[in-house]
């Protein structure tokens, strides 16, 4: 089938995207920085199913951290069918307390990331043989969430850069993005805010990690003439004013 790189797979998303892509058939080179225990065991897991796992860990906000990252990856799988960019940052700050280190924090890791580490991977998407690469971006990218100011910008530079890369890279690279609504409530949300989220949803309820990772699967296998398109898998809540 090929091989997917995940950033971020240690848990939640990341992790439900990397099950499903090795249930697909794909090999796997997994990403995570603080969630390195959760992911060898999540790579036990896939390895029982025949599946190669490469584990990587490193910083995203760290530049330097990043480069080494791609060279690895690159240096150990030549060629590459799937990436997704899912590793990122996401924090409640009022706006008027954002410091600088913390809004380059949050580019560094949600925008600059994913960047810089397409650029180092593009040899090895290219000696793919359908490759695409897979945003994870979010509703506060298109719609303004208040107190999440540099996060939306941090999305909304993900959503321009699927676009762009979708026209540059083309014919051969796909570049698409899944925009979840809520799909996995931080662990810090008591109920009456869960249910709250749930009331601003038509469907009335949340989403799971599952449903990401099901469209993610779609993009690599089913969607060979999809590109450009950011996919929201939210329950119907961007579809109102």
């Amino acid at each position: 089938m090929g091989t997917a790189f995940i950033t971020g797979a240690g848990v939640r998303i990341g992790g439900a995207v990397a099950r499903a892509l090795g249930h697909a058939g794909y090999d796997l080179a997994l990403h995570a920085n603080r969630s390195v225990g959760p992911l060898e065991a999540l790579a036990d897991e896939l390895r029982a199913l025949g599946r190669d796992v490469t584990l990587y860990s490193a910083d995203l906000s760290d530049p330097d951290a990043v480069d080494a990252l791609g060279a690895k990856v690159r240096q150990a799988h030549p060629a590459l069918d799937v990436v997704v960019h899912n590793a990122g940052l996401y924090e409640r700050t009022d706006f008027a307390a954002v410091t600088r280190a913390a809004y380059r924090r949050m580019q560094a890791v949600n925008l600059d990331a994913p960047f810089f580490l397409t650029q180092a991977l593009l040899p090895s998407l290219r000696a793919g043989k359908d490759p695409v690469v897979v945003h994870i971006t979010d509703i506060g990218g298109e719609r303004a969430v208040s107190h999440y100011a540099h996060y939306s910008v941090s999305k909304a530079g993900l959503v321009m850069l699927t676009r762009a890369l979708a026209v540059e890279l083309a014919p051969h690279v796909r570049v698409n993005a899944v925009s979840p609504g809520v799909a996995a409530f931080p662990d810090d949300f008591d109920e009456a805010t869960r249910e709250a989220q749930r009331q601003q949803i038509p469907m009335r309820r949340e989403g799971s990690v599952e449903d990401i990772a099901r469209t993610v699967v779609f993009l690599a296998r089913e969607a060979p003439y999809v590109t450009g398109q950011v996919i929201a898998v939210d329950g119907g809540r961007s579809a109102q004013l």
